[in-house]
């Protein structure tokens, strides 16, 4: 009888599944979605990209715009609506109102379904380690937005390592060293570090590859442990004080906007920088664009080795921004059609009129069949892009890791960039509390955070001592990082159980 019945809903699942490409009428989804400023309005009548969708999926999109200026206070009075839109897309999944409205039955518990890699194989494909990074008490309510993972790391000026004696391949901690102390010889008015007001990057690059925890980690005993109780953590941070004492980082570095921060490389004022990878191949191009520089003069770094050997990576994201939610406007019965056309989305194709939209519509390809970006003088071309694909992508979720074809032309640099994320990943380290919920931390998270970081500046510009900064780690542990601690723990543990 079990298998019967078995059967009998396998069936039911096949038929609706299928059903959104053998109905006569397509299946229409409503959407929610960021908008970004845009002079030229979404067409949402004889738009070929829509139609391309809709002829490759059965589905006729409706789409809902929300200013992304203002997409909070819209998700808001949107979730308190009797009836939402079916589609919603969360621009931060750690939310508390995202937390909130799945505990409380808002959204469609997706956990089964993204595992289910014969119905869904597009979303099964899908990184197990980020829907666990979105997931509410173990389940999963979402499809995640991915974003290049793990992206985060060291870039510098060859040129003037060169000129400085310094001319091999970074592959080690001990040679980042040697970098930057060459770097920090070059003048007395340059410095090697391009550090600025955003400290918490540059900070976490180096403290996590000295083996520091990312935020949060587990100790041997299974327990959770801020990151700055790691040996690591003050390792790091001596390195950036070693750095500031040689004058290897401009003494202005926390007065000093983000901004700002590009035009410190471009004058010729800092030589190296951690931060996101792909910044790098954008100063390389404009040095080419801007001061006539024909040879390649900025480089990416891979992973760097300890001592031991071993290479620990933090991530400048959780590989993903946000994620795709269903809500409980769609009846159970339609539930399997709306994750068919999610698993769509994610396939070459979705993606693709997702991203690109319809060739000669919205993209345009070279004689070599690279996409053309087209210039702002081609207003027409630009417009037409503006309104027929507009900001479809916020619904991209590209889960699989797939590209977006068809591709653009890459830069070498632009090629390093892509190969090191998939060189970096394996060894990025992962915060274990990222999908856990804190109390204390929704309530006192940004204060608890800003007595860490404004503890580890002061402590790398030599304006405190050692003893000064466990005294502030200690102030931290007192105003809530103890309570926070702890709740953390019970939800990891809960979560192992």
């Amino acid at each position: 009888m079990k298998k019967l019945v078995s059967l009998f809903l396998a069936l039911v699942m096949l038929l609706s599944v299928t059903s959104i490409a053998l109905a006569d009428e397509p299946f229409v989804i409503t959407v929610m979605l960021p908008e970004f400023p845009s002079e030229v309005d979404f067409a949402a009548e004889n738009n070929p990209v829509l139609d391309a969708i809709e002829a490759a999926s059965g589905v006729r999109l409706n789409v809902i715009w929300g200013p992304n200026s203002t997409y909070g206070d819209l998700l808001n009075t949107t979730l308190a609506d009797s009836k939402p839109p079916m589609l919603i897309a969360a621009t931060d999944a750690r939310n508390p109102l995202i937390i909130n409205s799945a505990r409380a039955g808002a959204f469609w518990d997706l956990t089964d379904y993204v595992k289910d890699a014969e119905n869904y194989p597009h979303l099964a494909a899908g990184n197990a380690q980020i829907y666990n990074n979105i997931s509410v008490d173990g389940r999963v309510y979402g499809i995640y937005r991915s974003r290049v993972f793990p992206r985060g790391g060291v870039y510098y000026r060859t040129d003037i390592a060169k000129q400085m004696g310094f001319d091999k391949e970074v592959t080690t901690l001990a040679d980042l060293t040697e970098l930057a102390e060459a770097l920090a010889k070059y003048s007395d008015d340059t410095y090697a570090l391009n550090m600025c007001s955003y400290t918490a990057g540059t900070i976490s690059v180096i403290t996590v590859a000295f083996g520091a925890p990312n935020n949060w980690g587990v100790d041997e005993n299974g327990n959770i442990y801020p990151a700055h109780l790691s040996p690591a953590y003050l390792e790091g941070l001596n390195w950036l004080r070693h750095l500031y004492e040689i004058k290897g980082i401009d003494p202005n570095f926390a007065q000093i906007s983000t901004s700002d921060w590009d035009n410190i490389e471009r004058t010729g004022k800092a030589f190296m920088r951690f931060d996101c990878l792909d910044n790098a191949h954008r100063q390389q191009e404009w040095f080419e664009k801007n001061a006539g520089v024909t040879e390649l003069i900025w480089q990416s770094v891979g992973p760097l080795a300890k001592e031991d050997g071993s290479i620990t990576v933090w991530p400048q994201n959780a590989g993903f921004n946000g994620e795709i939610l269903i809500t409980k406007t769609v009846s159970e019965a339609d539930l399997p059609k709306v994750v068919k056309f999610l698993d769509w989305c994610n396939s070459d194709e979705g993606a693709t009129l997702l991203n690109c939209g319809v060739q000669d519509a919205t993209y345009w390809l070279d004689a070599d069949g690279y996409r053309i970006t087209p210039s702002a003088e081609e207003t027409e071309k630009t417009n037409a892009t503006k309104m027929y694909l507009h900001d479809l992508n916020q619904l991209g979720m590209q889960v699989t890791g797939n590209p977006i074809l068809p591709a653009l032309k890459l830069t070498a640099l632009r090629q390093r960039y892509e190969d090191l994320n998939a060189i970096l990943a394996p060894y990025a380290v992962l915060d274990p509390c990222y999908p856990l919920v804190s109390e204390t931390n929704v309530a006192f998270g940004t204060q608890l955070s800003q007595i860490i970081s404004d503890a580890a500046v002061q402590y790398i510009a030599g304006q405190i001592s050692e003893a000064e900064l466990r005294a502030a780690w200690e102030d931290w542990a007192m105003q809530g990082g103890d309570m926070m601690t702890q709740e953390y723990n019970e939800a990891y543990h809960a979560a192992q159980n």
